[in-house]
C-alpha cells in the first residue's frame, strides 16, 4: 500500500494481450489484435485522484503508481473461452466483484480501436477493459484472488 494514500480502492478487469502490431485498427479488424485473455486488479488512490480532480489537475498519479496493476502470469486463449466470460473477485475470501463481459460498457473490439487511434499496438501490450460493480477499499493484511470462469488467476496480498 503506498504510503501517500489512505484510500486504495481495488477494481478487477480483464486484460487482453495484444499479438500484432496496429495504428488506428478498425473495430471490425480488432479481434484480430489478440489471442489471448487474462485478469489484473487496477489499484486506484482515490484521495489522491480527488484531490486531483478538485485543483483541475490530471490524476493519473492516483492509477500509475508502482504496483498499481498486478496481472495474472497465465493468460488463456480466447478459444478457449465463452463469448461472455464471467471473472470474479473475493477479498479475504467474500465475492465482492462478479462480472461477465456481456456487460461491459465497450466491447473488446471497441476498446482496441480506441486505443489504437492515440497509441500504436505492439505485441505484448496488455489493454485493462474495465470494472464490474463493487469496486472498494483495501487495507493492509486484505488478500485478494482474482477469477477468471472460476480459475483463480491472481492472488495479491495489501502489505
Amino acid at each position: 500500500m503506498p504510503g501517500f494514500t489512505k484510500e486504495l480502492h481495488y477494481e478487477t478487469e480483464l486484460v487482453l494481450k495484444i499479438c500484432k502490431k496496429g495504428k488506428s485498427v478498425p473495430e471490425e479488424m480488432a479481434g484480430e489484435y489478440f489471442k489471448e485473455i487474462g485478469l489484473g486488479f487496477d489499484f486506484t488512490a482515490r484521495d489522491l485522484q480527488q484531490k486531483c480532480k478538485e485543483k483541475g489537475l490530471p490524476w493519473e498519479v492516483s492509477k500509475a503508481f508502482d504496483h498499481s496493476a498486478p496481472i495474472c502470469n497465465t493468460f488463456i486463449p480466447k478459444k478457449k473461452l465463452p463469448d461472455h466470460i464471467r471473472f470474479q473477485l473475493k477479498v479475504n475470501g467474500k465475492v465482492v466483484q462478479d462480472g461477465n463481459s456481456a456487460d461491459m460498457i465497450f466491447s473488446f473490439s471497441r476498446v482496441i480501436s480506441y486505443v489504437s487511434q492515440f497509441i500504436t499496438l505492439s505485441p505484448g501490450d496488455l489493454l485493462y477493459t474495465g470494472t464490474p460493480a463493487g469496486v472498494g477499499p483495501v487495507k493492509p493484511g486484505d488478500k485478494l484472488e482474482g477469477f477468471l470462469e472460476g480459475k483463480k488467476m491472481l492472488t495479491c496480498k495489501i502489505k
